[in-house]
């Protein structure tokens, strides 16, 4: 998937991030066999507001709004996740991709140099990176090296920051696309998120009934 793509979905900056490594190729996983039960299932379903930086300061940019859901499968220390985005405002131009864009995301989890702190590595269709999480993974950094980038493109790397609120039900998360030139990170944009989280349950009922 080129990087022209936007994704909605984690980051900080690389430094911190040197103890941990990547250890494989990009795989986006096939299977003869389709199950329900291997995984611990969690299904967001969010929105983004996206803002430009220009002038030396952030601008909202409306026409790159975006809904998303993500399919979040959790096998123990290892994350396989898929993301759906879709831009609706009329005026959207296309340069961030389809107005309908898909996904995939694996993170592999390791203990880190304390009892605080696991390392992260990334493979995922944008790109690979490194990242950092709690033991409880509710706050997460990443940041995703984009691959397939033009030298003209105005972004190259993805920096990501999450929180999880499971209490609440809400994660929140911050997507930042930055240029790096000569070790130094320019902004260019950044999306700012919000999902709603769904999990296994039963009903008591029909939750919705036509309405005549």
């Amino acid at each position: 998937m080129k990087a022209s793509i936007i994704i909605g979905f984690f980051f900080a900056s690389l430094a911190g991030f040197t103890s941990c490594s990547n250890s494989k190729a990009v795989i986006v996983p096939l299977s003869t066999e389709a199950k329900i039960e291997d995984t611990y299932t969690i299904i967001w379903n969010g929105v983004s507001n996206a803002y430009r930086y220009t002038d030396g300061q952030w601008q909202r940019d409306e026409t790159y709004d975006y809904v998303f859901d993500v399919i979040q499968k959790r096998y123990d220390n290892e994350w396989k996740s898929t993301k759906s985005l879709h831009r609706m405002h009329p005026n959207y131009d296309g340069r961030a991709g389809d107005r309908d864009q898909s996904m995939y995301f694996e993170l592999k989890y390791a203990k880190g140099a304390s009892d605080r702190l696991l390392c992260t590595d990334i493979f995922s269709s944008l790109g690979t990176g490194l990242g950092k999480s709690d033991p409880e993974f509710r706050e997460q950094q990443f940041t995703l090296n984009l691959t397939d980038v033009s030298s003209f493109s105005p972004y190259n790397k993805i920096r990501i920051t999450q929180h999880y609120q499971y209490e609440a039900g809400v994660l929140t998360e911050t997507v930042e696309l930055l240029k790096e030139k000569n070790g130094q990170d320019t902004p260019f944009m950044k999306m700012e998120e919000k999902a709603y989280f769904y999990l296994r349950g039963k009903l008591e009922q029909a939750p919705t009934v036509f309405q005549p």
